[in-house]
């Protein structure tokens, strides 16, 4: 039971000014200031959303498109003289669409995109936010360099960071945010400082997982570098739905002695082509498990996925691709191709400590009947000895459990809405026994607000909001709730 605010109750709530000199901003601006008279007001708002299933009926009255760190200082300060709150658009999926609330300025970043500098040799670089997970990988594996960026090639590493970042080879390197060594942000009051370890700590925890509930905005993130692994392997193996209790009970009890190094999924998705006619009985569904293995050489990747070949009915499996030699670039294309662009989306991306079998069981009649060829349902199911994780320090992302994941329903068409939402609801009834708690940026915290405390441990959640009192006591940051109803 996690009772959330209602919309529009924070104290701190900030009456809205109407008769706005957006002039006397616009004149010591370098991007653009939109307005709703402005014709491209709609384009702004809307076009940059990687969910299409958005809402209509929240809009700022003004959108800031900033240029620089000193354009984010002259929104905020021109925010507060005139009573505007203020959201902020970091390029993540975040599905709900926060950065959409009624009245107030939205800070977009979109133009903030580059790579400052990579520093191989210190394993150091700093960063715009608004660089792509497949983006930042390139500039890094090109000098031998790598960083546990999120799996989506589009989505933009603050929207991604902000939320605590579930990565690539979270196993080994962590989630994005425990390599996150200092953040330049600007603040309630228009200034721009740098967050860390030594210095303005509370922002420094702050950023590293409240997501859209953080009191400021990051201009800056300097990250902490691995070495590129040598040689990463993709491997996959598809399974009769009939045979899913088996691999799922299997699978839940074997991840443990799988080596942490290797990223393990179990998915329920539509059958490839070329296995459709194979799976008629189950409405053109199959069952996938995979393993990414984040090696240094054909026999250490070998080695570490081994165990996968043991599985009971492995003599069933339908296809099977072993350790075939990828890198990050194959990596997001296929990624890429499970989560397509252009879509409308409902997702629920849960964590649980619950019993594979029975979690995925829950799930496998009802994922029948789903209306959607796009939809998937998956797990990431944590490998090593040390699952879950312990809590990362100076964070405020503070989820870790033996499995992650949930439905991503996705589907084109605006006249199959009811039918997916529908579906997509009854996703979330049937999940509730197993879930622990959820990820902040892939939850739906507008329809569901009780999502965002359940996001995070009970002393997180409240220290992000003595936090918010304590650096923005005037509210001109909207918090989790406000705006949004």
């Amino acid at each position: 039971a996690h009772a959330a605010p209602k919309a529009g109750s924070s104290p701190t709530t900030r009456s809205i000014a109407r008769n706005l000199d957006l002039d006397a901003l616009r004149a010591k601006f370098k991007g653009q200031v939109l307005s709703r008279s402005d014709a491209n007001f709609s384009s702004a708002l809307y076009d940059g959303l990687f969910n299409r299933l958005y809402p209509t009926n929240r809009q700022p009255d003004v959108v800031a498109v900033v240029k620089d760190e000193q354009d984010v200082c002259n929104a905020i300060k021109f925010a507060r003289a005139n009573g505007l709150k203020v959201t902020v658009r970091g390029g993540g999926h975040n599905w709900c669409s926060p950065s959409l609330r009624h009245g107030g300025m939205m800070i977009d970043l979109s133009n903030m995109n580059q790579v400052i500098s990579i520093d191989a040799e210190a394993r150091k670089a700093v960063i715009q936010p608004i660089i792509s997970n497949r983006d930042i990988q390139k500039a890094l594996n090109a000098q031998g360099m790598s960083y546990p960026s999120g799996h989506c090639p589009t989505v933009k590493v603050s929207g991604y960071l902000l939320s605590g970042g579930m990565s690539w080879n979270q196993g080994v390197w962590g989630p994005g945010v425990g390599s996150v060594e200092a953040i330049e942000i600007v603040t309630a009051d228009g200034e721009l400082i740098t967050a860390s370890r030594e210095q303005n700590n509370d922002y420094f925890w702050a950023a590293r997982g409240a997501g859209c509930g953080f009191f400021g905005v990051a201009t800056r993130y300097h990250l902490k570098l691995y070495p590129l692994p040598k040689h990463i392997t993709a491997s996959a193996y598809y399974y009769d739905l009939d045979d899913l209790p088996t691999v799922a009970e299997w699978l839940g009890k074997t991840a443990s002695r799988i080596p942490s190094k290797v990223e393990l999924s179990l998915w329920l998705l539509n059958a490839p082509e070329e296995l459709a006619e194979k799976c008629r009985k189950h409405a053109g569904k199959i069952a996938s498990v995979t393993a990414t293995a984040f090696a240094d050489s054909e026999e250490e990747a070998k080695e570490a996925t081994k165990l996968l070949d043991e599985c009971p009915v492995i003599a069933k499996c339908l296809s099977k691709t072993q350790n075939d030699h990828v890198n990050f670039e194959k990596l997001f294309d296929m990624s890429g191709a499970l989560w397509p662009t252009e879509r409308r989306n409902l997702v629920a991306a849960t964590f649980s400590n619950g019993n594979l079998r029975d979690v995925i069981m829950s799930l496998k009649d009802h994922f029948l009947r789903c209306p959607s060829k796009e939809t998937l349902i998956m797990y990431a199911v944590f490998t090593g000895a040390n699952v879950p994780a312990p809590l990362l320090e100076d964070a405020a992302f503070s989820m870790s459990a033996r499995l992650y994941g949930g439905p991503w329903s996705m589907w084109k068409d605006p006249a199959d809405n009811q039918a997916n939402i529908k579906w997509h609801e009854r996703c979330i009834e049937l999940m509730k026994p197993h879930i622990a708690g959820y990820y902040l940026s892939e939850s739906d915290t507008v329809k569901y607000p009780d999502q965002v405390k359940a996001s995070f441990v009970p002393g997180n959640y409240r220290r992000i909001e003595e936090l918010r009192k304590k650096h923005d006591p005037e509210g001109v940051f909207y918090n989790f709730y406000d705006g949004l109803s």
